[in-house]
């Protein structure tokens, strides 16, 4: 871990948000060594509606994982034959 990135990170803008609940922003955070995961939600204020601000979540961070594990794929010769497993 590189020292000069600790107690700082870094949020990008969720180009795969599908619904309201889901982060407008999400990123990492790296805390006294140990790296978190950062989600931001931009939101208005009640009180003033003009005012935008944003309201952030910290958790565990997780290794993002495959969608299709090695297991989980169907071999290329069961779908080059024209022989689909389904």
């Amino acid at each position: 871990m590189n020292p000069n990135y600790d107690n700082s990170g870094i949020l990008f803008h969720n180009d795969r948000k599908e619904k309201d609940n889901q982060p407008d922003f999400t990123g990492n955070i790296t805390i006294d060594g140990v790296k978190k995961r950062l989600a931001g939600w931009q939101k208005t204020s009640k009180s003033d509606p003009s005012k935008t601000f944003l309201s952030l979540s910290m958790s565990d961070f997780q290794e993002q994982t495959e969608s299709v594990s090695e297991t989980q794929a169907v071999p290329e010769t069961q779908v080059s034959n024209g022989n689909l497993p389904f």
